[in-house]
């Protein structure tokens, strides 16, 4: 290898990798603006062109980076879970007694359910979605594992501050922590004016029913 060689192969390299960078950054822009169009629409109401008409990209430069509306689903809804993960990580990170956990925990749930309803419709469109449309079966079970995850890093933190381990695994805890959210959702879309602070006090509730001793 000459000695220009190495300078000139790590300058590709980066010249590729800010290709990369650069086509990512563009995807996740369309993503976050597709989700408005989506979550008001549905899955089975949304094609690439009604995202286009209600965004700042062409049908065009839409369909160039994502292949289908599949595609760029897939991509939003992953997207937007991971940000969610990353509130309730942050939390996790500040709490220092048990107290400020559950309180945290159920306010950012409370929080969540109140300003970005129409993107957990969304999200649970697509899991139902994923039922008869088998392509999507993949990224659902992937973000169902990865707020299964959240949930359970939440509880067994709860566990370690409150001092009293968890009596179920992780499956049931996110079982029941969808199922719970699940109705408050649809009670808060239906215009119930209780439902916010319900699943306020059912979350946090529930953290010492998971987390006492068992029986």
């Amino acid at each position: 290898m000459s000695v220009t060689e190495g300078p000139r192969n790590r300058q590709r390299a980066r010249a590729e990798r800010a290709a990369v960078d650069k086509f990512e950054r563009r995807r996740a822009e369309i993503a976050d603006s597709a989700l408005v169009t989506l979550a008001a629409n549905g899955y089975a109401h949304t094609g690439l062109r009604d995202i286009a008409q209600n965004s700042p990209f062409s049908h065009g430069v839409v369909h160039y980076y994502f292949s289908d509306k599949l595609d760029l689903m897939q991509h939003c809804i992953r997207q937007y879970k991971q940000d969610c993960v990353k509130q309730y990580d942050e939390i996790l990170a500040s709490a220092t007694t048990a107290g400020e956990l559950r309180e945290g925990f159920a306010d950012a749930m409370v929080e969540t359910l109140q300003d970005e309803s129409t993107l957990h419709r969304m999200w649970y469109d697509l899991r139902n979605q994923s039922m008869f449309t088998t392509e999507l079966v993949g990224v659902i079970k992937e973000i169902d594992l990865l707020l299964e995850e959240m949930i359970w890093r939440v509880v067994t933190r709860y566990a370690e501050l409150a001092e009293g381990p968890p009596n179920v695994t992780s499956p049931v805890a996110y079982a029941l922590y969808d199922g719970l959210f699940l109705r408050s959702l649809i009670d808060f879309l239906a215009g119930d004016p209780g439902s916010l602070e319900v699943l306020r006090r059912e979350c946090a509730a529930l953290l010492d029913r998971l987390c006492s001793p068992a029986p």
